[in-house]
């Protein structure tokens, strides 16, 4: 008996060794290629790739959609190592044409050799914000091949590993690229658009209202709840396009993604429509969502307060300067004598002196406005009314200056908000808003 049931255990064991065997058998064939023959063979099918599009291949390259926005660039390759690109970097939408390799390495990866538009993001030297001061626009040049989906060619960036892909461009890609510098004026904005906008979103059933702004230099928009109760807000990376804008990480509604917008010109908001009902639209409106008591600083009985704009420090890039603000600026120095400029606006509030308004000039020369000032407390504005200029009431406002101080003067008063941002410095940045227009000052506090 014991020597039927070591025979029995033979087979068993001779069966399971032949199964072993040939399933090794099946692995083998299916990897009877080296790494190297399989690293060329990925290498060629890049390179065929990226030669098979008759317009080239378009990508929308968001370096970093935590803190910037989008990029579109243009690529046509060509045999020989050339590639011709365009992009909306900047207003320069023209084509470039320069060197291209396909390089073999822990992957297969596209590298663009000699300097291009791609690069313009790579910069150490050229950065948006101090911050980012050293790193540039965060952007890559080499990009390892992953494969293809549903014949776009999926890449990651060599440095920070985020996916790009690359879809086939069209001629009109080619030829409505310069519309994507149009369109980012449409974002943001005109002096005779209203200042404050609202992202409004719509899950069929219920809308809510987020407080919604924009920064041109960095391309990045934030959206935070007015709602009380409700925490969730929007933080994205903004692109252009002929027709509107692309959000990066997509506005989910309702389950929804929703990343195409829209422009509508008539009243210059963009919107993103989903099924059933789902949407998100980016408009105008003419006051803050939300009220601050931000002005209250400025009331009599208070501490004395100064605020500052200079022309030759940071709240001159501050992206809280209005358009309407910035041209007034340059009406004041088309009034001066040649050679003498504005170089800043203070304010000053509850001194020794009064409330007042100081204009310095690069000659070295300053101006004083002398104002009251008024609690609206329903609409949450300080109202500036007139008393003199340079202390002496039968003086008339210089001519230089009379459009620009209007604003500040606004009978409907001024907005004063407390910026959760910094300009570098610990200081605490203040915006000044005119209430019944567009025009907005940014400074620190002294």
């Amino acid at each position: 008996m014991k020597i039927k049931y070591l025979y029995k255990l033979l087979i068993v064991a001779f069966v399971a060794i032949q199964l072993v065997a040939c399933s090794n058998g099946d692995t083998e064939e299916k990897f009877d290629q080296t790494p190297t023959a399989r690293t060329n063979a990925q290498s060629k099918k890049l390179d065929e790739l990226l030669l098979s599009s008759e317009y080239g291949w378009k990508a929308v390259y968001f370096t970093d959609n935590t803190q910037l926005g989008g990029y579109t660039h243009l690529f046509k390759f060509s045999p020989g190592g050339k590639v011709t690109m365009a992009s909306d970097f900047d207003s320069d939408t023209k084509k470039y044409d320069s060197q291209y390799e396909i390089q073999l390495g822990s992957t297969v990866s596209v590298v663009f050799t000699t300097a291009n538009r791609i690069h313009l993001l790579s910069d150490s030297n050229s950065y948006p914000i101090e911050d980012l001061k050293g790193q540039g626009y965060l952007g890559d040049f080499q990009f390892l091949f992953y494969g293809e989906d549903n014949g776009d060619i999926i890449f990651r960036t060599n440095r920070k590993s985020i996916e790009l892909r690359f879809v086939k461009a069209t001629a009109a890609d080619w030829d409505n690229l310069p519309q994507n510098t149009i369109m980012e004026q449409n974002v943001i904005g005109s002096s005779t658009r209203p200042l404050f906008r609202l992202l409004e979103t719509n899950d069929g059933t219920t809308v809510r209202q987020f407080d919604f702004s924009f920064d041109d230099v960095t391309r990045f928009a934030t959206a935070d709840p007015i709602a009380a109760g409700f925490s969730e807000s929007y933080n994205v990376g903004v692109g252009y396009s002929p027709t509107g804008i692309i959000v990066s990480p997509a506005i989910e509604v309702k389950g929804q993604a929703l990343s195409e917008f829209v422009y509508n010109d008539a009243d210059g908001s963009f919107t993103a429509t989903g099924k059933d009902g789902v949407s998100a639209t980016i408009k105008y409106t003419a006051k803050p969502l939300v009220l601050t008591d931000d002005y209250k600083i400025l009331l009599k009985g208070q501490a004395s307060s100064r605020f500052g704009y200079f022309e030759d420090d940071l709240t001159v890039g501050a992206s809280t300067n209005s358009i309407l603000f910035k041209e007034e600026l340059k009406k004041i120095n088309a009034g001066l004598p040649a050679g003498i400029e504005i170089v800043g606006v203070e304010l000053y509030f509850n001194t020794a002196n009064g409330n007042f308004i100081y204009y310095s000039l690069s000659n070295g020369s300053a101006i004083y406005h002398f104002v009251d000032l008024t609690e609206d407390a329903i609409n949450k504005t300080v109202i500036l009314t007139h008393k003199s200029w340079n202390g002496n009431v039968a003086n008339s406002a210089p001519a230089f200056l009379a459009s620009f101080d209007k604003y500040l003067l606004d009978s409907k008063g001024i907005y004063v908000k407390k910026e959760s941002f910094r300009l570098q410095y610990t200081n605490a940045v203040y915006t000044f808003t005119s209430a019944s227009s567009s025009f907005r000052m940014t400074t620190w506090k002294l």
